[in-house]
């Protein structure tokens, strides 16, 4: 949705090397806002967001209007029922209606082959890769590795709003999942909800007002009970008056994301 940072590069990136010719897209979404959401101050910043995506080697930008992509009496939605209950799907009802809506109408007018999405909104991540399974899509759905900042803040554009005491504030999301993996490395067995007292106790000494955290199976994310190798920790967390940041992780893993 632009305003983009390395992590969207690195996205560009991954592409080019399963592509010959490479697309970004770049439209601010309204149909995935909800009502008091950051639509109308979403970060925008077009001229430098086509700098850096031809910097990063794309072939082209894809840039429609809100008109092109929702004409006037526009009516149909697609939803994936299942996947985008829970989480960020539970305070955001229309949000990934939103998403999977534009994301079906982005794949029919440039009719990837591979498209690359960010490990950063794992619930989105798989949600897309439902809608491609479910509709038939012959398109490869590459989950690329979160991008963070030296001090392990997940990159976002939303982090544009944050002051110098939220900055430090929001890296109780990343500290939490460090000190999550930690934890189980520790307390092989371990069941979920130990591990999650200690990932809210964090983040509420941070001052952060937690929206959610839950620790689910990395392939439908359902929940666990008992952390395995296949259990991951996703959190979303308000920093702030209205800042919303998400980060996630798995919880037995040899790399970082």
């Amino acid at each position: 949705m632009g305003c983009l940072h390395e992590g969207h590069l690195s996205l560009m990136r991954l592409a080019k090397k399963y592509s010959d010719k490479t697309i970004v897209s770049l439209f601010v979404n309204s149909m995935q806002f909800g009502p008091n959401e950051d639509l109308a101050s979403y970060p925008r910043q077009f001229e430098t967001d086509c700098r850096m995506a031809e910097n990063a080697g794309v072939d082209a930008l894809f840039y429609p209007t809100s008109a092109e992509m929702y004409p006037e009496n526009f009516q149909t939605s697609i939803s994936v029922n299942l996947l985008s209950q829970g989480m960020c799907g539970k305070d955001r009802p229309v949000h990934f209606g939103g998403v999977v809506t534009v994301v079906t109408k982005l794949f029919n007018i440039t009719m990837p082959d591979v498209a690359v999405f960010g490990k950063k909104d794992y619930q989105q991540l798989l949600i897309i890769r439902r809608l491609v399974r479910d509709l038939n899509y012959n398109i490869e759905v590459i989950g690329a590795p979160i991008f963070r900042e030296r001090d392990g803040l997940a990159m976002s554009s939303r982090n544009k709003y944050l002051d110098r005491e939220e900055r430090q504030s929001a890296l109780c999301l990343s500290r939490a999942i460090l000190a999550a993996r930690d934890l189980v490395s520790r307390q092989p067995g371990i069941a979920a909800a130990v591990v999650l007292e200690k990932v809210k106790g964090i983040i509420a000494k941070a001052g952060g007002r937690l929206e959610y955290a839950v620790i689910v199976d990395e392939k439908d994310l359902s929940p666990v009970k008992i952390v395995d190798n296949e259990s991951v920790l996703a959190l979303a967390v308000k920093i702030g008056e209205k800042i919303r940041l998400i980060d996630n992780g798995k919880l037995i893993t040899v790399s970082p994301d």
